[in-house]
């Protein structure tokens, strides 16, 4: 009677053993890299909020500067106007 051989059996094993351990650590990894696409996502949505409220203050000092030159030039237009008096 030949004898079997376990060999080709405990090879299975350990390439069965092998793929459970890759497939955890790939488990571990995508588990990791949905957290950091969280954190990621969180933290886009926190900048494009200090975006939009930094084009919305460049906005406001935009109008602010041109108000600013609008006054001068009113002023500067009085002051004219007072030089004109006083002759």
């Amino acid at each position: 009677m030949p004898t079997l051989s376990l060999e080709p059996i405990d090879r299975l094993a350990d390439k069965v053993q092998t793929l459970v351990a890759v497939l955890e650590r790939t488990r571990a990894e995508l588990t990791r890299a949905a957290d950091d696409n969280a954190r990621l996502s969180q933290e886009v949505d926190v900048l494009r909020t200090r975006l939009a409220s930094a084009e919305g203050q460049g906005a406001q000092a935009l109008m602010l500067l041109t108000e600013r030159d609008q006054i001068r030039v009113r002023v500067a237009d009085m002051l004219e106007q007072l030089d004109n008096l006083s002759l």
